[in-house]
């Protein structure tokens, strides 16, 4: 089903001027939504950048497409780290490490696909470990494969694959909810991705005002209508508004998501606002961090959800159309070393 668009009205922290802005919905399982990729989208390789200790969110303009140059210090051997290569997927080899009559080693994954014919020979694999190769492989300390964005730990060969699932350092995945996009990058490079790519707004400050206008609300079926990015406290939110069945009921959802970790998310929280007719609802809580993708927040129900009705209520008239008004704030909780409670920062 094709959406209407929607009107919204943005207010900065100045109030004094207001943007309009329209809006198409997107279905969620509308995977064509005519993503335009930047050329340099199409190889997912990051480019190189000095390695530093501060995460700062991995803001340090690594993108896409570029060679990666890494510490010499800490460089693993080549002919070492190629013994190590499985020559099917290429991969590292973590035990047990196979390999054929003739000494050709391949991953235990692989094994299987190959028929348990060894890739270079065609001989029969068999069941033979290379038990040498693994004790050289538990010799081994290589850098986290995100060193080129700034991760500067070094592991353990067969710990280095548990660290890199949680690296800070490790890239993103695209925040936009309308479609299917595949593309990764640090922070900076997925802003850019965003107005660029997805053509989302981008509005600078910690408050915010937004009216959505929906002409026939009774007709949206599951549908992501909104997705704005506020700057402010040199850092990055993303504003969600949408549609969704919550069980057989019809709900409007509105969350914040922050680009960064977890832990730094924590440093923040917000508040939404919905109401007219002398009636309001408040939501208040912690931003999500993007790492945690837009459904698990949605499904989690971390936001402020209002049922149709009441939407329709605080829209007025006759509830044929939806005209909902949400207004918002983000603040930063700062600790106080004298009392030991946390204060809010609010941005000037």
């Amino acid at each position: 089903m094709e959406l209407d668009s929607i009107e919204c009205v943005s207010t900065t922290d100045g109030g004094i001027e207001e943007d309009e802005i329209h809006h198409h919905h997107h279905h969620h399982n509308n995977t064509n939504n005519n993503l335009h990729h930047h050329p340099n989208h199409t190889h997912h390789q990051f480019s190189s950048s000095k390695p530093n200790n501060n995460n700062n969110n991995g803001n340090n303009g690594n993108g896409i497409n570029g060679s990666v140059v890494g510490p010499t210090a800490i460089t693993p051997a080549t002919s070492v780290h190629e013994l190590l290569e499985c020559p099917v997927c290429t991969n590292s080899m973590y035990p047990p490490i196979h390999q054929c009559h003739n000494g050709h080693t391949l991953c235990s994954t692989c094994k299987t696909r190959v028929h348990n014919r060894c890739p270079t020979c065609r001989q029969e694999l068999g069941d033979i470990r290379c038990l040498a190769l693994e004790k050289v492989a538990e010799s081994l300390e290589l850098p986290c494969k995100h060193y080129s964005l700034g991760c500067p730990d070094i592991f353990p060969y067969y710990s280095k694959l548990k660290h890199e699932a949680m690296c800070t350092f490790r890239p993103y995945n695209c925040p936009y909810a309308g479609s299917d996009c595949s593309v990764v990058g640090d922070i900076p490079f997925l802003v850019d991705h965003l107005r660029d790519d997805h053509k989302v707004d981008m509005h600078t400050g910690c408050t915010f005002n937004h009216r959505y206008v929906k002409s026939n609300p009774r007709e949206v079926e599951n549908a992501t209508w909104m997705l704005t990015v506020f700057h402010c406290f040199g850092q990055y939110f993303c504003l969600h508004f949408e549609a969704f069945q919550l069980g057989t009921t019809p709900v409007y959802m509105a969350f914040l998501r922050f680009m960064g970790d977890e832990t730094e998310a924590r440093n923040y929280c917000y508040s939404l606002e919905v109401g007219a007719n002398g009636r309001k609802l408040i939501w208040e809580g912690t931003p999500r961090s993007i790492r945690d993708c837009h459904k698990k927040v949605r499904d989690s129900h971390d936001g402020l959800i209002i049922q149709r009705n009441m939407a329709l209520f605080f829209s007025g008239g006759d509830r044929k159309e939806l005209k909902l008004r949400v207004t918002g704030r983000i603040w930063k909780e700062q600790q106080n070393p004298d009392a030991g409670v946390c204060i809010p920062n609010l941005c000037s």
